[in-house]
C-alpha cells in the first residue's frame, strides 16, 4: 500500500488513505478504545460469475423494512459477464456489513438479475423503497455503446419499471439522488452524449412518476477507450446544502461544479472548473465524504501511472488536494465507491476493486467518537 499526503490534519475519516491492505474480517464487535477500524473484504461475484463491479449504494436511513434489503446494507452492480465481457454483466449484489458476514467468489448474494445488460455505475437507493441501476450495453464488449435505461427495482429485488430516453438517458454511466422520499431529483451522467441530466420525479408504493427531464450541463468529452470502453462525464455528487453538483469528467481528467443544479432549467458548458490536478488520472466515480471532502476514483483510462495505480482521490469542494491511497497495485482496480454522511455509527465508507472483483466496508470513527 502507498499514501500520499499534503501533511495537512485531518479529521479520522481522512485516514482513508492509511488504512487499507488491511486483510479479513473484523467482528461486529467494536471495542471503544480501538484504532484500527472494522473492516469487511468480501467477494463480489454472484453464482452466474458476473465480474467488474461498478455501481456501490449504501441502503440509506429511513429506507422502508420488510424487504431484502435494510438500511446499512450495501448493492454493488456488475458490469461485466463471467466471461469477463465489458457490457454484458446483469446483477445487483448485495451484503449486510452489520453481520460481519462476507462472501467468497461465486456466493455473493443477488439482490437483482437484470433482463437488460451493462449494469453501471449509476446505482442509487431511495428512501421511498426503491432502488435505481442504469445501464450502457456494448456492441460485443468493445465501443460502441448502446443507448441504455434506468431500471426502477422493489425493496425485494423486483422490476418495477424502465425508465428509457433518447436524450436525457444516453448512456447513464454514474447517478446522483437529492432524495426527499416522496419525491427526489435524480442527476444522471451520460456517457454517449457527454451531457448531465436531471429527472425530477415523485415517489409511489407504485414506483416513480418523472414530472420534468433537463439537461443541465453539456460539452464533456467523450471519445473510445480500449480499456474503458468509453470515457465521458462519470461520477456526480449532490451537495444539498448549496445545491451544487459536482461532475467528474473522465475524458476532460477534472471535476466541474453545476450551480443551482436543482432547480436549473437551462444547460451550461460543463459548468466551473474545481479540480484538475496531476492526481486525477481519469476520475469515475465521486462522493461526499462525512467531513466534506470530495473523493473520485482514478479508473487510470486518462492520465495512467503505472507508480499511482488504482487510487482514490480525496480533495477539498474548493480543489485543494488532500491524500489518495491505492485500492489494487495494479491499474484500473478502482471504481465505485459510496460513502455515509449519517454518524450513526454503522459501516459508513466502501470502494469495490475491479481486479480482485472485491468490495471493502469499513467502519470508520469520527474524531471525538469513543
Amino acid at each position: 500500500m502507498k499514501t500520499k499526503s499534503n501533511r495537512r490534519s485531518r479529521p479520522a475519516y481522512a485516514v482513508i488513505a492509511s488504512i487499507l491492505g488491511i486483510a479479513g474480517t473484523i467482528t461486529p464487535a467494536f471495542a471503544a478504545d480501538a484504532f484500527i477500524p472494522q473492516l469487511l473484504n468480501t467477494s463480489t461475484v454472484p453464482a452466474n460469475g458476473d465480474e467488474n463491479p461498478y455501481g456501490v449504494a449504501f441502503v440509506p436511513e429511513g429506507f422502508p423494512g420488510g424487504g431484502m434489503i435494510k438500511t446499512g446494507d450495501v448493492l454493488v452492480s456488475n458490469f461485466n459477464d463471467n466471461a469477463n465481457i465489458q457490457g454484458n454483466g446483469t446483477t445487483i449484489v448485495s451484503f449486510s456489513p452489520g453481520s460481519g458476514a462476507v462472501a467468497a467468489p461465486g456466493t455473493a448474494n443477488t439482490f437483482y438479475s437484470s433482463p437488460v445488460p451493462g449494469l453501471s455505475t449509476a446505482l442509487g437507493v431511495l428512501r421511498g423503497g426503491f432502488v435505481v441501476v442504469g445501464n450502457v450495453p456494448t456492441t460485443g464488449g468493445a465501443f460502441p455503446v448502446l443507448q441504455g435505461a434506468l431500471q426502477v427495482i422493489d425493496r425485494n429485488g423486483k422490476w418495477v419499471q424502465t425508465l428509457t430516453d433518447a436524450t436525457f438517458l444516453d448512456g447513464p454511466w454514474d447517478l446522483a439522488v437529492d432524495d426527499h422520499a416522496a419525491w427526489a431529483r435524480i442527476f444522471v451522467s451520460n456517457v454517449a452524449n457527454g451531457t448531465v441530466s436531471r429527472l425530477d420525479v415523485t415517489v409511489s408504493p407504485k414506483g416513480l412518476t418523472v414530472t420534468k427531464k433537463t439537461t443541465i450541463a453539456w460539452g464533456y468529452t467523450v471519445q473510445p477507450n480500449v480499456a474503458a470502453v468509453i470515457v465521458g462525464p462519470t461520477g456526480l455528487a449532490f451537495d444539498g446544502r448549496s445545491g451544487t453538483l459536482y461532475v467528474a469528467s473522465t475524458g476532460d481528467n477534472s471535476i466541474y461544479a453545476i450551480s443551482n443544479a436543482g432547480r436549473a432549467t437551462t444547460a451550461v458548458h460543463r459548468g466551473k472548473l474545481v479540480f484538475a490536478s496531476s492526481h486525477l488520472r481519469g476520475p469515475l466515480a465521486l462522493k461526499f465524504a462525512p467531513n466534506g471532502d470530495l473523493l473520485t476514483a482514478n479508473g487510470d483510462a486518462v492520465n495512467g501511472d503505472t507508480a499511482h495505480p488504482s487510487e482514490i482521490v480525496e480533495f477539498t469542494p474548493y480543489g485543494r488536494f488532500v491524500r489518495e491511497y491505492n485500492v489494487d497495485a495494479s491499474q484500473g482496480g478502482a471504481f465505485g465507491l459510496d460513502a455515509v454522511l449519517d454518524s450513526d455509527g454503522r459501516f459508513n465508507y466502501a470502494a469495490v476493486d475491479d481486479v480482485t472483483n472485491s468490495l471493502s466496508i469499513y467502519r470508520l470513527r469520527k474524531p471525538d467518537e469513543r
